[in-house]
C-alpha cells in the first residue's frame, strides 16, 4: 500500500503508482461522483477523455494517466509529465442547462485546485491568470479547459489539470525555467492517489457552485490570492500590440482589469500571455 504522504523534499518515485481502488478509498463517501480511469500511457488525457465525451461518456469521468506522450497546455504548449513524479488527469463535467456561460470557468477551477492543495499543507499558492498555480513565483500546476459538442443541453468541459508532484532536478515539464513541485513546496507530499482525490473532491464541490452561481462566488477568492495584483505587468497577444500596465483586478466575467494608457482595459482573450515587469 503506498503512504499517504512523504517527507519534505522526497523525490522518491517508488510506490507511487495509480490505482483507482486507492483512489475511490480515499474519496470516500464522494467515490460514487465519479468514474474514474487509470491508464498507463496516453497522448494527452484531455484529447483522450474529449474523444469519449463526444462518444457518450458519462459525467464526472476523470481519465488519469502515469504518462503523457503529448500533453499540451494553453495555445498548444507542450506539457510532459514524469512517471512517479507528475499527476496529470482530465475531468469530464456536463453542466446542467441552465448554468450560466462558463466565463471565468478556468479562473474558477484555479480556487478550486488552490483551496485542495492548500487543504494538503501547500501554502503561500498564487493564482497566474488565467490558468496557472504558482508557488513562490514558479509554475506548480497549470490547467487547460476545452468545451466539447454533443447533444446534451449545457456547456460540457473537458478540465485537464497538470500537477508537479515530484520532479527530477533536472526536468521542466513545461519548457521554462520557473517550474516547481509539492515536495518542494510542502512539509509533507502526499501519495497521488490521495492528491487526485482532493482535487477532485474540491472540483466536484465548486462545480457544483460554479453550475448555480457562475463565477462570482469565485471572484473574491481569485483576487486575494492573483499573482502580481497591483504590479506593473505586459500582455502579449498573437493579435495586437502588446500592452502595458498596473493589475487591477478582474470584472465579473473573469476578464483581466488593467491600468494602462488611455485608462482601464479589459482583456478577456485566451491567448493572452501574462508577464510580470520586474
Amino acid at each position: 500500500m503506498d503512504n499517504e504522504f512523504m517527507f519534505i523534499g522526497d523525490r522518491s518515485l517508488a510506490g507511487e503508482a495509480l490505482d483507482a481502488d486507492r483512489i475511490r478509498a480515499a474519496l470516500g463517501a464522494a467515490a460514487g461522483r465519479f468514474q474514474i480511469l487509470v491508464r498507463e500511457r496516453c497522448v494527452s488525457t484531455n484529447t483522450e477523455l474529449r474523444e469519449l465525451a463526444e462518444a457518450g461518456a458519462s459525467h464526472a469521468s476523470v481519465l488519469v494517466c502515469e504518462e503523457q506522450t503529448g500533453g499540451r497546455g494553453r495555445r498548444g504548449r507542450p506539457w510532459h509529465s514524469v512517471r512517479g513524479g507528475s499527476l496529470t488527469f482530465s475531468l469530464l463535467w456536463r453542466f446542467p442547462a441552465a448554468t450560466p456561460a462558463p466565463v471565468g470557468l478556468s479562473l474558477a477551477i484555479g480556487v478550486a485546485v488552490a483551496r485542495a492543495l492548500d487543504d494538503l499543507g501547500v501554502a503561500g499558492l498564487k493564482l497566474k491568470w488565467p490558468n496557472d498555480v504558482l508557488h513562490c513565483g514558479r509554475k506548480l500546476a497549470g490547467i487547460l479547459v476545452e468545451l466539447a459538442s454533443g447533444t446534451h443541453p449545457g456547456p460540457v468541459a473537458v478540465i485537464g489539470v497538470g500537477v508537479n508532484v515530484a520532479l527530477p532536478r533536472d526536468f521542466d515539464p513545461s519548457g521554462t525555467i520557473e517550474a516547481t513541485d509539492i515536495a518542494g513546496a510542502a512539509a509533507r507530499r502526499p501519495s497521488r492517489n490521495r492528491l487526485l482525490a482532493e482535487l477532485l473532491r474540491s472540483l466536484g464541490r465548486d462545480l457544483d457552485r460554479y453550475s448555480a452561481e457562475g463565477f462570482a462566488p469565485f471572484r473574491s477568492d481569485w483576487v486575494r490570492r492573483a499573482a502580481w495584483m497591483g504590479e506593473r505587468v505586459r500582455l502579449v497577444s498573437e493579435f495586437a500590440a502588446p500592452l502595458e500596465g498596473r493589475l487591477v483586478g478582474i470584472d465579473p466575467d473573469g476578464a483581466l482589469l488593467v491600468l494602462g494608457e488611455g485608462g482601464v482595459h479589459r482583456l478577456a482573450s485566451g491567448e493572452l500571455s501574462l508577464r510580470r515587469l520586474l
